[in-house]
Parts: C-alpha cells; sequence; structure tokens
C-alpha cells in the first residue's frame, strides 16, 4: 500500500487530539513506539492490517487515516442507537470553544444569508479572527455608523464519526472592526488564516449569547 506523508500527519493529529503520549498508542495498538514515531516522520503507508489496529488505538477509522472521504461532507454513518441530547451551559460552551480553530460566520451579507468558515481564537473573552480588507466581510459587516455595530452569529462544533457523536456551539454577538490602536494587542491572539493571503483586517465577537447542545450515548 503506497501513500505519502499525510499519513503520518494525520496520526500525529489524532494523537494530539487525545492527549497521547507514542509509548500509550504504541500499548493500545500493540507495537513499538518506535515504530508509530517512523510512520508519524517518513512517508509511505503500512499495510492494511497496521492500518486498521491504528485507528483503533487512535478512536477513528481506517478511512479516515488513509485520507478517505475528505470531498465528503461528515456524518454518513447511521445514528447511535438511543442517541441523548444534551443542553449545553453557557460555561460548558466556553469551554469547549476556547481552544480556538474553525468556526462559522453567519450574517446576512449584500447577497443574502451568508456562512463562511474562518479560523478564530479566543481573547479576553472574544472571538477573534482576521479577514481580508475590501472583501465581503470587511464591508458586509459595517454598518457605517459610529459605534454601532452588526449582530451576528459564530457557531463551532466538533463531529466524532466514529461514535456518531459531538457538539455544537452558537455564539451570538456584535461584529466590531478593531481598530488600527488594537491590532498589536489583538494579535497575541496569534491567528492564522489557513487561506493565507493578505488578510489584516481583524474582526472580534463580544458574545452576547452562547447555547449549545451535545449529542453522545447513555
Amino acid at each position: 500500500m503506497t501513500g505519502n506523508g499525510d499519513f503520518g500527519r494525520r496520526i500525529h493529529h489524532h494523537r494530539d487530539r487525545l492527549g497521547l503520549t507514542l509509548e500509550q498508542v504504541a500499548d493500545r495498538a500493540d507495537m513499538s513506539a518506535g515504530y508509530i514515531q517512523y510512520l508519524e516522520t517518513h512517508l509511505g503507508t503500512p499495510d492494511r492490517g497496521t492500518v486498521t489496529r491504528l485507528a483503533r488505538a487512535l478512536e477513528t477509522t481506517a478511512q479516515d487515516l488513509l485520507g478517505g472521504g475528505r470531498d465528503r461532507p461528515p456524518g454518513q454513518g447511521a445514528a447511535m442507537d438511543e442517541p441523548v441530547l444534551e443542553v449545553l451551559e453557557p460555561e460548558e460552551c466556553l469551554r469547549l470553544v476556547s481552544p480556538g480553530g474553525i468556526g462559522r460566520v453567519a450574517f446576512n451579507g449584500s447577497h443574502g444569508p451568508t456562512v463562511l468558515p474562518v479560523n478564530y481564537r479566543l481573547h479576553d473573552g472574544a472571538i477573534v479572527f482576521r479577514t481580508a480588507r475590501g472583501g465581503p466581510m470587511d464591508a458586509d459587516l459595517r454598518t457605517g455608523l459610529e459605534g454601532v455595530d452588526i449582530k451576528i452569529a459564530f457557531q463551532v462544533d466538533r463531529i466524532d464519526e466514529v461514535q456518531r457523536a459531538g457538539w455544537s456551539v452558537l455564539v451570538q454577538g456584535a461584529a466590531h472592526h478593531v481598530p488600527e490602536d488594537e491590532v498589536a494587542k489583538v494579535s497575541e491572539a496569534g491567528v492564522t488564516p489557513w487561506a493565507g493571503c493578505e488578510r489584516h483586517l481583524y474582526i472580534r465577537i463580544v458574545p452576547q449569547q452562547m447555547t449549545g447542545r451535545r449529542i453522545h450515548g447513555l
């Protein structure tokens, strides 16, 4: 079976996601820690049996480790038996979104309802992301009135396809264009857009309401 360096990066990603050491993954998969480290740092993909054992150890699927399904939306599997829908308290919602990552900005744009994914971080209790000056979010998130901001929605989720569980948090608040004299401080949040390009405009959302749901088994 052939492959590339993405396989090793996926092993490391899932190991980091679970907070596991090389030794812990090795124990789960009944392999040597040195071999797992080799897989993380070298090109190529092992045989199907090894991939399956690693997937079980990392609580994911062999398809995911191999990069399959990248062009399909998550949630292709059937629902779990007797799922439980839990309403989350605001404190738990804040805890879940605090590490930062990817969220979705939802607003009424000039061409109608718009939802866009962005990389974000939490800074001083506010959600911060970057966009391009003169871009859609620059214009659409301005009211044209001094001191008046547009209220928008921001959604973050985490889906576990193996367990068929996950959580979703919805944040509502005013979108504020960060002024130049505050950019240096806000940039300490370390937001790095995956999309690259010139995205030097910082937008801050101060949460006014935060709600969430979690799906899990009994």
